[in-house]
This record gives structure tokens, C-alpha cells and sequence, in this order.
């Protein structure tokens, strides 16, 4: 009776393991990736310096700071402007640091393929 779903010989063909071996291998260093972001910290700016913002790798605002020149209680729309800039700012740093990270991990390979990686 034939095996379902096996191959020939009831082995995988070596390009196939060394397949899975490559896969095995990338997925332990996205988890390391992934736990080394949750260490590091990006800081953003606005308003020339006035607003700074600092965000972890895992998108959590650790630290908002402010010149006390930008604080105008008449003025409020313009520090929520500059912090919500401030914000955008580190988080678009976020991303392009888990970009770059995971495009040396994968060589590129899976970009644009929705499922893979």
C-alpha cells in the first residue's frame, strides 16, 4: 500500500531537508531579531528639537520629552502636532531597523509574497 502525501522511497530528496534546514535556521534568527528589538530604543525629534520622543523596538512610547518654550497654554495644537510627528517619526525608525534586520536574514527572499515571512 502507497504512503499519502510521502515521496518515493519514504525519504525526503536532500534539497528538500536542506530546504527545511535553511527555513529551521532563518525562523531561530528571526526570534532573535525579534528579541534583540525588544531591547533597543529609537528616539525622534520635532519642532527643531523641542518635542523629543523615544519608542522601543516593540512600538511602546518609553519616553516623551519637552522644552518648556514649545508648552503654550494658548497654543496646544501645535506640541499635540509636534508630538504626534515626534511619535510617527521613531516609529517609522522602528520599522525601517525591522526591515533592514529581516531583509539581511532573508536575502530578499519572500518580499512581497504574502505569507512568507
Amino acid at each position: 500500500m502507497a504512503k499519502r502525501g510521502g515521496f518515493p522511497g519514504g525519504g525526503m530528496p536532500g534539497n528538500m531537508a536542506n530546504l527545511m534546514k535553511q527555513a529551521q535556521k532563518m525562523q531561530r534568527q528571526m526570534e532573535e531579531q525579534a528579541k534583540e528589538m525588544e531591547t533597543k530604543e529609537f528616539t525622534a525629534t520635532a519642532g527643531g528639537g523641542a518635542v523629543e520622543v523615544t519608542v522601543s523596538g516593540v512600538k511602546e512610547v518609553m519616553k516623551v520629552k519637552l522644552d518648556e518654550e514649545v508648552v503654550d497654554p494658548d497654543d496646544i495644537e501645535m506640541l499635540e502636532d509636534l508630538i504626534v510627528a515626534a511619535v510617527n517619526e521613531a516609529l517609522r525608525k522602528v520599522d525601517e531597523e525591522s526591515a533592514s534586520a529581516m531583509s539581511k536574514l532573508t536575502g530578499g527572499f519572500g518580499g512581497g509574497m504574502p505569507g512568507l515571512f
